[in-house]
């Protein structure tokens, strides 16, 4: 895959280059109009979807042009854009939304990481238990792809049973439904693997998944975590949303060199070659009640009914 522009090389392009050919453009000087960096950096996350900086130059030059008509009518003489907020008066509602974190632990929701055309972007796998049949169910316009890694999750967890005090008959009892949200977009690939089985075992064990972390790996019916690609888009994804925490591949660690080190330095990687390591990592541990019910009857947590 081709990488484009991530954020932060964008933003430098834009201060560098494309603020000041808009300014010369429209006859401005730059004591008429000053774009904040964080100002330049919302345009770019909120109002372009783009690998490239054609969007971000007409926002710019859209920009330029609105300042531009109040200088010549006498309204203002310099302007600095300072907040968010002052971009809707120029541009508009924003057209992108921003990905939507984890607020808090939850159970049997997991955020991955996924790439597009126009860079990295969070993706929510979640999934529910219900007392049924042992039916597998996938909603929310996944790809083959994507749906082979829901099979490979699931038949990892069932395989992994006595390890994670689960009864079998546990899977044979119950019903249990995956769901990517936002079923409008068409979703595939199988970088969200260790992503659904994280889901897909906290939902069986009741256990929570932390909401810090966020994942990207393709994962084998033995548990095993391979490479993927994007791994620079999908970081600066994860940092864009503030997550501190992201659990990519170790035959990956070599591509964490793309990624800017100003971005490193928000962070933590952890890289990682098994679910195990990603069960110790991204699951917070059982709660009390959990606990003691496991000791009586060496199951995990019943699931939830419908």
């Amino acid at each position: 895959m081709l990488s484009g522009y991530d954020e932060e090389e964008k933003c430098k392009i834009a201060v560098r280059f494309l603020v000041p050919k808009q300014l010369s453009a429209n006859g401005l000087a730059k004591s008429n109009l000053q774009i904040a960096p964080r100002v330049l950096r919302s345009i770019v996350n909120r109002y372009t979807d783009e690998a490239g900086l054609r969007n971000l130059e007409r926002c710019i030059a859209t920009i330029c042009r609105k300042v531009a008509r109040r200088v010549a009518e006498g309204e203002l003489q310099g302007f600095k854009l300072k907040q968010h907020g002052d971009l809707v008066e120029f541009l508009g509602p924003a057209r992108r939304k921003e990905g939507r974190a984890l607020g808090r632990d939850s159970i049997g929701a997991a955020t991955a990481l996924a790439w597009t055309a126009s860079g990295g972007e969070i993706l929510q796998v979640e999934c529910t238990a219900m007392r049924g049949k042992g039916r597998l169910i996938m909603t929310g316009q996944l790809g083959e792809i994507l749906k082979e890694s829901v099979q490979a999750a699931m038949s990892y967890a069932r395989s992994r049973a006595a390890e994670l005090a689960l009864d079998e008959s546990l899977f044979e009892e119950t019903d249990f439904h995956i769901h990517l949200p936002e079923g409008a977009i068409p979703k595939d690939g199988p970088s969200a693997g260790i992503a659904l089985a994280l889901a897909l075992i906290s939902a069986s064990t009741k256990r929570a998944v932390r909401h810090d972390v966020a994942l990207t790996g393709e994962i084998t019916l033995r548990g095993q975590v391979l490479a993927v690609g994007g791994i620079k888009e999908k970081i600066m994804a994860a940092r864009r949303n503030r997550i501190p925490t992201v659990l990519p591949p170790r035959e990956n660690q070599p591509d964490a060199a793309q990624v800017p080190e100003s971005a490193l330095r928000d962070i933590e990687l952890v890289f990682v070659q098994d679910m195990d390591q990603v069960l110790r990592r991204a699951l917070r541990e059982p709660t009390r009640g959990a606990r003691q019910r496991e000791t009586r009857t060496g199951k995990g947590a019943p699931p939830s009914r419908a």
